[in-house]
């Protein structure tokens, strides 16, 4: 399969996708970050979203910050490959982020809900799904009230969406159980070094044997 492009979405051989979901709570963006580090070669994809920044969250690094103005003409110019509403909020991914990575022969990862992960999964279809959780529902919870970056309405919408979440874990690629965070970020180090090696794409950085190689 080495430099074939998939029939629906058209990953080029060189290149590939890794889709990161998470309940609220879970470490994700931490995890995200650190792996980030080790993978400089990975563009990761910056999500649109209509929610307001938290923290030291940074418009165009963390997510474009939009309005919903702004996010109906995306989807009325379908310029999403797949949107979603989470937690009242709209988050959405841009073909234009995707396909200018992929057109560079870069690999991407990105950062999305379930609903937006099995959407890329679908557009394209050789994408990595791998999903990141808690030790035990008990954790997430403390985890997430911890964090105290949400109103309270705001806290359970999150609380209450995270059962949903955790039972599509199943039909992911992989699963990350974020326990501490060190050995969370060499768990998806790992998975993504050896998606390189079972794709058969590390072939391509063979140079002086490509003349075997056909």
């Amino acid at each position: 399969m080495v430099n074939q492009e998939s029939a629906s979405g058209g990953i080029p051989g060189r290149c590939m996708i890794f889709v990161i979901s998470a309940p609220s709570g879970a470490g994700k963006t931490s995890v995200l970050h650190r792996v980030l580090e080790y993978h400089p070669e990975l563009v990761f994809s910056v999500s649109v979203t209509t929610r307001q920044p938290r923290g030291n969250e940074r418009d165009g690094i963390d997510y474009h910050f939009v309005d919903d103005k702004l996010f109906d003409e995306y989807i009325r110019k379908e310029e999403f490959v797949e949107w979603a509403v989470v937690h009242g909020c709209r988050y959405g991914t841009l073909k234009s982020e995707v396909q200018a990575a992929l057109d560079r022969g870069r690999s991407v990862i990105m950062d999305t809900d379930t609903v937006g992960a099995f959407a890329i999964k679908k557009h394209y279809p050789e994408a990595v799904l791998i999903f990141i959780t808690t030790p035990s529902p008990e954790i997430l919870d403390d985890r997430l009230r911890k964090r105290d970056t949400e109103s309270p309405e705001r806290l359970e919408k999150r609380l209450s969406a995270a059962p949903k979440e955790i039972a599509k874990m199943k039909d992911y690629n992989y699963i990350v159980v974020n326990d501490i965070l060190d050995s969370a970020v060499s768990r998806l180090h790992c998975i993504i070094e050896a998606e390189k090696l079972r794709s058969g794409r590390v072939v391509l950085t063979l140079a002086e044997w490509r003349k075997y190689l056909g």
